[in-house]
């Protein structure tokens, strides 16, 4: 029986490391496909070339100083949200819960709109490429992670109430959701044309503005962010067997759910502030991950960064590749696909 019992457990270990084996080749391929996909004309080999430092001028501009910005950008995206989803799962035990459906993305969004407006965080003048040019990213973020902020208080204010089920959690963050963007829709009433459009960029979601700047300050935040994930893994999973098992392993319950929650809240504002709101990506991909490798935090959270990125990554290659010459946002691609996901988990939790 025990020899059944160990056996079983290698196979479900060796499952976990061929699909995280599986996913960093497809992250892998993902990437490549995204480098020579676009409305100029590039192909593998040009890629080759360009690594090998051969390239032709054009296709290195191209390759060097757009496409790989915005890939390595969409896969930190990915990393951040889809990490930051399955932790916050973890720490309020709640399927349902993620940074979109819980406010802070829209909280964050809030703080994005408040320094373009009020901390003079947007710029009065437009370039051929862009609407608007946000001419200091670093008082956007600390804005976007301050009102992300006031999301998390809330949540955590309400989890200490007696009879806060994860629905009522879920219901409060939807509502905070709405209140943030009526805060949102207020200020773009009062806003002029420069600063409108800035705004409507933070709602849409598009990593069209990746650029070797914001990639550096988010490898910067999101790295030391992972790290703190990884390294507090053991503490999650002790979460899922209930507050009073964690405590009788020694475990700091309040003070490792708070410190998840403004961790996971910093990396999401990084991710609104530079990019947009993107949805469902922090709920759709832990999931997807749970299901095939099971709720062990010491797997998913690696899985569920490389999972992240690769979906993100594709996401955003497909938006900007199947309607050609147009380029769709990638915040309304992932709530394409994530509302419906969204709506069958809610029918699934009411059958339950």
């Amino acid at each position: 029986m025990t020899e059944k019992i160990v056996a079983q457990y290698k196979k479900f270990i060796r499952r976990r490391v061929w699909f995280m084996g599986i996913t960093v080749l497809l992250l892998i391929g993902f990437a490549g496909l995204a480098l020579v996909s676009g409305s100029a004309d590039t192909s593998f080999s040009s890629l080759l070339r360009v690594i090998s430092g051969n390239g032709e001028p054009f296709s290195s501009q191209i390759i060097l100083s757009i496409r790989l910005p915005r890939v390595i950008g969409a896969v930190l995206a990915g990393t951040a949200l889809a990490v930051s989803g399955a932790v916050i799962q973890s720490l309020l035990k709640n399927p349902l819960a993620s940074p979109f459906t819980l406010g802070i993305s829209g909280a964050a969004a809030f703080g994005a709109a408040f320094a373009i407006i009020f901390l003079g965080a947007g710029s009065g003048y437009s370039s051929p490429a862009d609407a608007a040019i946000i001419n200091n990213p670093y008082v956007v973020t600390v804005s976007a992670f301050i009102w992300s902020l006031v999301s998390v208080v809330v949540i955590l204010l309400l989890s200490k109430y007696k009879g806060a089920t994860p629905e009522i959690i879920i219901l409060s963050g939807i509502i905070i959701s709405s209140l943030f963007g009526a805060g949102i829709s207020a200020m773009q009433y009062f806003s002029d044309d420069v600063q409108l459009a800035a705004i409507v960029f933070w709602t849409f979601g598009d990593m069209g503005r990746a650029t070797w700047r914001e990639t550096l300050i988010m490898t910067a935040v999101l790295v030391p962010v992972m790290a703190f994930f990884l390294q507090q893994s053991w503490n999650y999973k002790s979460l899922q067997s209930g507050d009073e098992y964690a405590r009788s392993l020694g475990v700091n319950v309040t003070r490792v759910r708070l410190t998840g929650m403004v961790a996971a809240s910093l990396a999401t504002a990084v991710v609104v502030s530079f990019f947009g709101v993107i949805a469902f990506v922090g709920l759709v991909v832990p999931h997807i991950v749970r299901r095939i490798i099971g709720s062990d935090e010491h797997f998913v959270i690696p899985a569920s960064a490389l999972f992240g990125g690769a979906f993100l990554l594709l996401s955003d290659t497909l938006a900007r590749t199947a309607m050609a010459p147009v380029i769709m946002p990638v915040g309304i691609l992932t709530s394409f696909i994530g509302a419906p996901l969204f709506l069958f988990l809610l029918i699934r939790g009411m059958k339950r």
